[in-house]
């Protein structure tokens, strides 16, 4: 059990990385498959599989509005080859602990069995950080997008397909975020991306020293 419950209702900054700081994506397939569980789970109705489809990608069902009504509502989010952030709402008592564990313990079971590997993959439960503001809500959906740039992963923010980045300034199809309340604070998509890049150089600052909530 969590010291604090997560309120229903309210937002989360979620994150993870793997255990011993090793990747958990290790090909373009571990994104898509971690991006379709992603979809999946966050429905009421959704059943738990372990199952494997041709294209070795799980083949899940990511109608969701024949799952039943979500659970929780994804605002933001970014893959990184050892890592991943997502901006959580619950929507229903315990709806983000079910979301993740079972979102998390399927995806372990897929890289273990694609990676012929055993044991935890993910660096125990995942961590949770309460939103309080919108203020602070605006700078950690910037923050969750400049993990790319920030880790020299990537040149151009738009070059890095596994974040949400692209769905916020060219609002192009997004089957994970349910969402537009953050760039609805903004005039136009272009000041968001005038918003996130402003900070580029203060992000890679914090990277050098580390962030402290992913050590």
């Amino acid at each position: 059990m969590r010291k604090t419950p997560l309120v229903t209702g309210h937002i989360y900054h979620i994150f993870n990385r793997g255990v011993n700081k090793q990747d958990i994506f290790f090909e373009k397939w571990d994104y898509v498959r971690f991006l379709k569980a992603a979809v999946h789970y966050r429905s009421e109705n959704s059943k738990f599989s372990y199952g494997f489809g041709a294209a070795r990608v799980m083949p899940l069902n990511n109608d969701t509005g024949s799952l039943g009504k979500p659970k929780v509502e994804v605002l933001a989010y970014c893959l990184m080859p050892n890592h991943f952030h997502f901006l959580i709402r619950q929507l229903e008592d315990s709806g983000i602990t079910d979301y993740m564990r079972r979102f998390m313990n399927s995806y372990a079971h897929y890289v273990n069995v694609r990676q012929k590997r055993i044991g935890p993959l993910f660096a125990g439960r995942f961590k949770n950080v309460l939103i309080e503001t919108d203020e602070q809500l605006l700078h950690v959906s910037r923050y969750v997008h400049l993990n790319p740039l920030v880790s020299g992963l990537v040149n151009d923010l738009e070059a890095h397909p596994w974040s949400s980045y692209s769905f916020y300034v060219n609002g192009s199809g997004d089957d994970v975020c349910t969402s537009g309340e953050i760039i609805r604070m903004f005039k136009s998509r272009d000041d968001y991306r005038k918003f996130v890049l402003d900070q580029v150089g203060y992000g890679k600052e914090l990277e050098r020293i580390k962030h402290l909530t992913m050590d």
